[in-house]
């Protein structure tokens, strides 16, 4: 299956928010604030980019899963 481009982006922002969660949980720190400030607009830009990705990706794998189970029966 190719991926598209919105497909990478989706995939390297679940990335970073997987990455950011796996470092928080394991040593307490969190990339994300250390890159960006804990007070910054961006921070909180990237947050909500991380959580859309992940909403964006659920509803593709719905989606294209339909259309792949359709073409084999």
């Amino acid at each position: 299956m190719k991926m598209s481009g919105m497909d990478w982006v989706v995939w390297v922002l679940l990335f970073i928010g997987g990455l950011n969660w796996g470092l928080v949980g394991a040593f307490d720190y969190n990339l994300v604030d250390s890159l960006f400030g804990t007070d910054g607009a961006l921070r909180m830009i990237i947050y909500v980019l991380v959580g859309l990705a992940a909403i964006w990706s659920l509803f593709s794998v719905f989606m294209k899963g339909n259309k792949d189970n359709s073409s084999v029966m």
